[in-house]
């Protein structure tokens, strides 16, 4: 029986790093999946496939949760759908390079829901700082280091 090769799987609307991606994937051998709305253009190349989805606010969150495996790597910045992640079994990794853990969720969707309550009441919070160098940088280390350690355990 062989063995799937690793996959990335990525929610493509806002990502930043898919070149990042599509890099990662080439050197290691895996393979990437983009899923995104018909609003957002992607092209497939080598080692990339490309879904298009339609445009309501969850569609890409379902098709991603019920395509992830043990064997996925999830790159998104959306902690409902890194939960869903997990439960899969699935790696996640956001787009600055932080891997989020079992361990982490909870506190992330604790926070993530404080901070809709004060929007919707009126308060404006702060949105993410800008997206850098460093991050990108970040990403595709921790990527690739990811995509290798799961190889490696692949072939035990």
């Amino acid at each position: 029986m062989s063995v799937r090769p690793c996959r990335v799987v990525v929610d493509g609307d806002a990502c930043p790093v898919k070149e990042e991606v599509a890099r990662a994937v080439r050197q290691c051998g895996a393979t990437a999946l983009l899923v995104s709305s018909h609003a957002h253009v992607l092209n497939p190349e080598p080692s990339v496939e490309v879904v298009t989805v339609d445009a309501s606010s969850q569609s890409a969150d379902l098709y991603i949760a019920n395509v992830l495996t043990k064997r996925d790597i999830l790159v998104t910045g959306d902690y409902g759908l890194a939960a869903l992640g997990l439960a899969r079994g699935s790696a996640v990794l956001t787009p600055r390079g932080a891997q989020i853990r079992e361990s982490d969720i909870e506190g992330l969707l604790e926070q993530r829901h404080f901070s809709a309550r004060l929007r919707r009441g009126g308060v404006r919070t702060k949105g993410p700082r800008a997206f850098t160098e460093e991050d990108r940088d970040r990403f595709q280390q921790k990527l690739t280091a990811l995509l290798k350690g799961m190889q490696e355990n692949s072939d035990l």
